[in-house]
């Protein structure tokens, strides 16, 4: 029996260990996928969980429920080491527990890139996971409280201030439905009003998103702005100590919610920690066949796809390009690695990936969006459709579809559901308290992540 470990469970190692299923005979090989968390994330319905359209578990596929001939284990993977055919397991205990395998597939996936910014460890969440999609929505609605019972001032405009930092699409689309949710939020808090809001967008650059055309780009910074919100271009944010926003082009407010999309970086494991190629982003070098490795040198046995991995573009006019790390890709990709590891152990021919891409589209908020597929470019409402539709498709398993589809019908009858869960991040406070009031409410609504240096393990330059 032939082992094949997966390592991770994202979009392009769920795929494959689902095709894998699917294809392989039972005595043909043994597949384990390695992750810490016992679901694959659907990441482009991360924005609208932040402004509950979409329920948290719903953007969350469980690997044992869909996996169901597949060997899963909880544990991060610290280490790959080609040369012994092994890889090494942290498990949840802290224990280590090595693993052989005879076809080895990295699909680790990216980490969020973060810069040594003063404040930024303990203020900022990011938005790369459904639990911190869930902070983000309650702790705004868990502010809108608070505030409801300030007096207008420092303290009140310091609540309704929300601060991302970042302009590719996971911001944009996340802070387009914050400011969504937000404004719908003003109908139930009468004292309250739209001026009490201030959202910035800063972006080091001097666009936002660029996947779509520059027209479109301007389009979706001024739609923003009419909106009520500010967008700061060529803008680096300097300092976040204490929630006291310092910006490089000079100005000063205080947020009490800090959003960091800043791009991805390269896995540690695979930038740090293995005896695999990489180049000199952190990322596997990787063959058009999805094999690890170069034209003339692959790799025996070893695969990748995904974010962590440099898969040539064949179906780009630029040569040299690699595929841009984004679901359409990572599912893909995994499609055509499932099929050629199958080949390669029947000893069949290895075909290579080549996908064009079907368009770039976002949701902005609700009823907003914006759609581009070359030249075409589609605004507004149709295009917020498009998204919902595009991404209803493609969530995977027909019970994640329906589940997701109830909730937006519901929605559209009844309007959101405008209530705050962060005290489930605190269980055992009432329990403990036994009754008698918490003077510490104020910091428990906005709790700060543990201390962590914010830097990347990857070098600065590395793709977003």
């Amino acid at each position: 029996m032939r082992e094949i470990v997966i390592v991770g469970g994202g979009y392009a190692g769920f795929y494959t260990a689902w095709r894998l299923e699917k294809t392989l005979r039972r005595s043909e090989a043994r597949v384990t996928v390695v992750d810490p968390r016992p679901y694959m994330t659907y990441q482009p319905f991360l924005p609208e969980v932040t402004a509950g359209s979409v329920e948290a578990r719903h953007a969350a596929v469980s690997l044992r429920r869909h996996l169901r001939r597949t060997r899963l284990i909880a544990g991060s993977v610290t280490e790959i080491r080609n040369a012994g055919r092994t890889v090494t397991v942290r498990l949840a205990n802290g224990a280590d527990q090595r693993l052989r395998y005879d076809v080895l597939v990295v699909t680790a996936g990216a980490v969020t890139r973060t810069f040594p910014v003063p404040g930024v460890a303990e203020q900022a969440i990011g938005l790369k996971h459904v639990e911190e999609a869930v902070a983000i929505r309650d702790r705004l609605m868990t502010a809108f409280d608070q505030a409801g019972s300030l007096p207008p001032g420092p303290e009140r405009r310091k609540l309704l201030t929300v601060t991302f930092v970042g302009g590719g699409f996971s911001g944009v689309e996340g802070f387009g439905e914050l400011l969504s949710l937000a404004t719908a939020m003003l109908k139930s808090y009468p004292e309250l009003s739209v001026d009490d809001l201030q959202f910035h967008l800063v972006e080091a650059q001097g666009r936002i998103l660029p996947e779509v055309g520059n027209k479109a780009g301007a389009w979706v910074v001024d739609s923003l702005e009419r909106r009520g919100a500010r967008v700061h271009l060529n803008t680096q944010l300097m300092s976040a100590e204490h929630g006291h926003v310092v910006l490089s082009d000079g100005e000063e407010f205080d947020s009490a919610l800090i959003v960091w999309t800043a791009g991805n970086a390269s896995n540690p494991v695979v930038h740090n920690h293995t005896d695999l190629p990489v180049d000199e982003r952190g990322l596997l070098m990787v063959r058009p066949d999805l094999r690890v490795g170069t034209d003339s040198e692959p790799v025996p046995g070893v695969w990748a796809a995904g974010d962590d991995a440099a898969v040539p573009d064949l179906a780009s006019p630029v040569p040299g390009a690699y595929t841009v790390p984004n679901a359409q890709h990572a599912v893909r990709q995994a499609k055509r690695l499932a099929k050629n590891i199958v080949a390669s152990l029947r000893g069949g021919s290895l075909r290579h990936y080549r996908h064009s891409s079907l368009g770039v589209v976002a949701t902005l908020g609700l009823g907003r969006g914006i759609f581009q597929y070359k030249r075409i470019v589609i605004k507004g409402f149709p295009a917020w459709l498009m998204h919902r539709g595009y991404h209803v498709l493609a969530v995977p398993t027909w019970e994640r579809k329906v589940r997701v589809l109830s909730v937006w019908f519901t929605a559209a009858l009844f309007g959101r559901d405008l209530v705050s869960l962060l005290s489930v991040q605190h269980p055992r406070k009432a329990f403990v308290n036994g009754g008698e009031p918490d003077r510490s409410d104020a910091s428990e609504a906005h709790p700060q992540p543990s201390r962590r240096p914010a830097v990347s393990s990857a070098p600065p330059n590395n793709r977003a």
